[in-house]
């Protein structure tokens, strides 16, 4: 498997979705990537399971570093960022609350938002 070496901004994008367990791995992501997308999700949560391979595929195809908050494991996270409902996605660009998308979205409409900030 190829590594992502395009990165200008610090480490290299990982390809695939990193599971945080709590605030300190968060802000060690954000602080990391110039672009972080969070997906606050919830294992019962039949649309986060539908979202799951969207943001597989965008942790895989672009320049964004894609985290995974599990709501019930981090609630105190959860509600630091005001996430009432899931899934929601909060966009972080260079280390600061960009974005935030609640509900499904679809492949297409991520990336739109991704690539304003990855451009």
């Amino acid at each position: 498997m190829a590594t992502n070496t395009q990165s200008d901004a610090g480490a290299a994008t990982p390809d695939e979705p990193i599971h945080v367990g709590g605030e300190a791995e968060l802000d060690d992501a954000v602080d990391t990537h110039s672009v972080v997308l969070a997906d606050f999700y919830a294992d019962w949560c039949g649309p986060c399971q539908m979202l799951e391979p969207v943001v597989e595929t965008l942790a895989a195809e672009t320049e964004a570093a894609v985290v995974k908050v599990d709501v019930d494991a981090n609630q105190s996270l959860a509600a630091a960022y005001g996430v009432r409902g899931v899934p929601t996605l909060v966009l972080f660009a260079d280390g600061e609350p960009a974005e935030e998308l609640v509900g499904l979205k679809s492949e297409d409409q991520l990336r739109s938002v991704l690539g304003e900030y990855t451009q």
